[in-house]
């Protein structure tokens, strides 16, 4: 028959076969798919189509294949091809498959090879933004961070976040604003009047005393010094004391002279709550005078980050 435009495919479809193993003296056998009656079904014996029904070759129904006689293993063949189960024979031609055959979302990881998704074939994202995971093992864009801040870690099962880079914080540095003067044979506050920076505001410029903010226990940097004038003493020490214990500690022997200067730095271990301050002792006979101004007594420090 002539046809106009494309032939129909003719040989896309077949009917699906099942071949059966022998077993002798068994005349009862499993369809792999159920049917309503003998009539679904042609059986070949030995290339011989048989004849269905009652009183004839076989019956069947549901998955049950009825023999009317049993067959012999190694002499006998047998096969059932199903009347109403076509199969694909034939592969669509090339291209011819499009989106609207596809099922949405039906494309499974397995069709997609190894490095085939390229940048091309990803979804539009922000200039900045990092691909991450989260709790559920699903993939999350982090949001972009502002200049200057750096990617921080939130341990695992939650994005990292972008945050202000970190800094030795708290940090704080105070002098002395108007001369102080130290009695003789008294252990006496330095209290620094003045401050320069306070970046908690644990620096208090009434009584010289630092407190560790809380959660900010750790190692510090501190550093202290005082000038004072023309007098002379056989003993001068000035520490910073954490409530009894002395940190820091430096001691001049007999001595005497102008612009002399006491100072010393270090690290120290402190835990949120504690405080500190600069105490001074001296021994002149008199009473001493400390120096005032940011370039002749001070005391400050910063908590150290990173260890």
């Amino acid at each position: 028959m002539s046809y106009l435009g494309n032939a129909p495919a003719r040989s896309f479809i077949s009917f699906e076969k099942q071949v059966f193993t022998i077993v002798n003296s068994q005349t009862a056998y499993t369809l792999s798919h159920s049917v309503t009656n003998e009539n679904d079904i042609r059986l070949v014996v030995n290339n011989v189509v048989q004849e269905p029904g009652s009183g004839k070759a076989y019956t069947a129904t549901g998955t049950a294949l009825t023999l009317s006689a049993a067959l012999t293993n190694g002499t006998d063949e047998m096969y059932c091809v199903f009347l109403g189960r076509a199969v694909g024979t034939v592969n669509a031609p090339a291209g011819s498959v499009g989106t609207s055959q596809l099922v949405d979302l039906n494309v499974t990881s397995g069709k997609i090879a190894d490095d085939a998704v390229t940048l091309a074939k990803m979804a539009s994202g922000t200039d900045g933004n990092i691909i991450s995971y989260d709790a559920s093992g699903n993939p999350v864009a982090v949001a972009t961070g502002s200049a200057g801040q750096i990617l921080t870690s939130a341990g695992a099962g939650a994005p990292p976040t972008f945050a202000a880079a970190g800094t030795n914080a708290p940090s704080w540095l105070a002098y002395l604003s108007s001369a102080q003067s130290i009695p003789n044979t008294t252990a006496t506050t330095l209290v620094y009047q003045a401050e320069v920076y306070d970046t908690a505001s644990a620096y208090n410029t009434s009584n010289g005393v630092f407190t560790v903010p809380s959660g900010q226990g750790g190692k510090y940097f501190v550093t202290f010094a005082t000038r004072f004038t023309n007098w002379n003493y056989s003993e001068a020490s000035i520490y910073i004391n954490d409530g009894g214990s002395g940190l820091l500690t430096m001691d001049n022997g007999d001595t005497d002279g102008d612009n002399n200067t006491i100072m010393n730095s270090g690290i120290v271990s402190l835990s949120a709550g504690a405080t500190i301050k600069v105490d001074f002792y001296q021994n002149g006979g008199n009473n001493a005078s400390m120096r005032a101004g940011q370039s002749n007594s001070w005391f400050g420090g910063f908590k150290l980050i990173g260890v």
